[in-house]
């Protein structure tokens, strides 16, 4: 019995997971990703445009304009051309991938550089600032996407993934911000937005690498057995230092984020006062400091260094705090202020339209769920006064039902029924049966009069 539902287990895993099924040939797949290598001729002046693009929709502030710009982009290509290429030891396709992709990125910077040189609009807006910073879950998305982007290329129905990958990936803004940070002289921007794009490229090209090996894909053959050994060897070298950073990147990061999200976690509930506002807050792992800058009431030097004493609670027992408040001696940046004013902007917002969208949702279901209720009541009094004819009136609605033991409340649907007659038991279980049939609800509470 055991080796039967074993067997159908395996099965059932092997008929809904098994990503061979629908697999394309293995050539059709390697040339059809070998030919999105290529940066030359069209494809590098759509590159080009899609930089502009990308650029203007950064520099107003537009996502819809810089998610056309991430659809428009070939930027995907040769970095799934270099992780299929150390896949199947073809030294050929990483050496072009490779060199693609560095024209690409190299041609992306200078277009974007020269965009915002001669752009009016100077100012840092949100969807730049969001590029300059990666996280722990830019990783994740990058090292997911990439693999629904090599296990949709590998597949026949290959669908609209690729597109959906390339805006999930966001591969262009990171470059275009990159570009601001080289027009502005701000090289905090330029390396944090080239430190997502990298983080992107490794994790795609990881994943493609990954996917390709688990499928199997067949090694390049060589008749020169000499020439392979030494090829693989490369491949063995570049798969190295490909792995080891990205792996090293992830626990960074993660650690990064965590500090992150404890140092915000301090400030929210330690330096939180009466008619006191945080202007702007500055958090550095590397350096070990905090730096808070409040205005409005002036806040005692002792409920200050009540909450120094409490960063230990926080995990951050080693962090230098400092609390500015008003605009002393020591002056702070203003163009950082307002750097960090901003992203503190487009975090409130964007967790503000979520809470938001939360909400909505909640109320719609819970709408639709009253206008379910109203609509049944309506479509079954014909067929109840057909099945039921002692029936006069007749009404139902979700309803929760508390226990006043153990605390739990239990969704039921409660039916009111006035009748012209007593009802038996027997006929009560058969409107329940039949409600339940018709509702496709089990827990029904009737009540008759």
């Amino acid at each position: 019995m055991e080796n039967i539902l074993r067997t159908k287990i395996i099965e059932f895993f092997k008929r809904n997971f098994d990503v061979r099924q629908e697999k394309e040939d293995e050539r059709d797949t390697i040339e059809s990703i070998r030919k999105g290598i290529e940066f030359k001729g069209t494809n590098l002046w759509v590159l080009i445009f899609a930089t502009f693009i990308a650029s203007l929709g950064l520099n107003t502030n537009s996502t819809a304009v810089i998610i056309g710009a991430m659809l428009i982009s070939p930027l995907m290509g040769p970095i799934m051309g270099f992780g299929l290429g150390l896949a199947i030891s073809d030294f050929e396709l990483i050496k072009k991938a490779f060199r693609n992709f560095a024209t690409a990125t190299v041609f992306s910077v200078i277009t974007s550089t020269l965009y915002f040189l001669i752009s009016p609009i100077s100012e840092a807006q949100s969807e730049l600032l969001a590029r300059t910073q990666p996280t722990v879950y830019d990783v994740m998305i990058a090292f997911f996407g990439g693999l629904a982007g090599i296990v949709a290329s590998s597949t026949k129905s290959k669908g609209n993934v690729i597109p959906g990958v390339a805006i999930a990936t966001a591969l262009m803004p990171p470059l275009c911000t990159a570009g601001f940070g080289l027009a502005s002289g701000n090289l905090y921007y330029f390396f944090g937005a080239f430190y997502l794009y990298f983080i992107n490229t490794v994790f795609i090209s990881l994943a493609t690498y990954l996917v390709v090996r688990v499928l199997k894909y067949p090694k390049k053959e060589f008749m020169d057995k000499q020439r392979e050994k030494v090829v693989a060897r490369y491949v063995g070298v570049i798969v190295f230092f490909t792995i080891v950073p990205s792996i090293y990147l992830s626990y960074n990061l993660v650690r990064t984020t965590y500090f992150n999200e404890q140092a915000h976690k301090f400030i929210a509930s330690e330096l939180t006062f009466p008619n006191t506002q945080i202007l702007s807050k500055a958090v550095s792992k590397d350096k070990k400091e905090m730096t808070v800058v409040m205005i409005g009431d002036s806040v005692p030097a002792v409920m200050i260094e009540t909450a120094r004493n409490r960063l230990k609670q926080y995990g951050l027992e080693n962090i230098k705090l400092t609390v500015q408040q008003g605009f002393g001696k020591e002056q702070p940046d203003i163009n950082r202020l307002k750097s960090l004013l901003m992203q503190d902007l487009y975090k409130s917002n964007v967790d503000l339209l979520k809470s938001q969208t939360e909400q909505i949702d909640s109320l719609t279901r819970k709408l639709d769920n009253y206008r379910r209720t109203a609509w049944l009541a309506r479509d079954l009094v014909p067929e109840m006064k057909v099945l039921f004819p002692y029936v006069e009136e007749a009404s139902c609605s979700y309803t929760y039902m508390m226990h006043t033991e153990t605390m739990q409340a239990d969704t039921v649907m409660l039916v009111y029924m006035k009748c012209s007659q007593k009802i038996k038991e027997a006929e009560q279980t058969k409107i329940k049966e039949w409600m339940s049939a018709r509702a496709s609800v089990t827990n029904i509470k009737l009540i008759i009069e």
